[in-house]
């Protein structure tokens, strides 16, 4: 009888434990909600504005204060096989957009800069066909 409770005490263990790794395995491996900022616009530069791209990745607007300058990158959530993303950046008062990013990346695009102290921007993309757009924000 001794055998019996010991092997089940054994069982009884050994199942837990597995138990517990499974439900530890899914939250190890789960990806990001979003990505986080990488810093590609380098120092001095601030994040003032972000969106998520669908699940995709996400987009930051940054700001330097010392510059006057916005810069723009977005970044997918898990990198990989590279995927077609696009990126533009322009001042709002403008009708010329033609500062933008585009190509197969395997984790950012960008960064790319434009002057607007004193002036809103525009800017807008798209990761692996997954549009954003933002208008006529972070004015001043």
């Amino acid at each position: 009888m001794t055998h019996i409770k010991r092997a089940l005490a054994v069982a009884a263990v050994t199942g837990a434990g597995a138990a517990a790794l499974m439900v530890a395995a899914p939250a190890a491996s789960a990806a990001p909600s979003h990505a986080a900022y990488n810093g590609a616009c380098g120092s001095g530069y601030t994040v003032v504005n972000s969106t998520e791209v669908g699940g995709k990745g996400t987009a930051y607007l940054t700001y330097s204060s010392a510059t006057g300058k916005n810069c723009l990158v977005a970044i997918r959530n898990v990198a990989g096989e590279p995927v077609p993303m696009t990126i533009y950046l322009s001042r709002s008062d403008t009708e010329i957009h033609n500062i933008y990013d585009s190509g197969n990346y395997r984790s950012y695009a960008g960064p790319i800069y434009t002057n607007a102290r004193g002036t809103c921007v525009d800017w807008w993309g798209w990761i692996d066909g997954v549009r954003f757009e933002k208008a006529n924000t972070n004015c001043g």
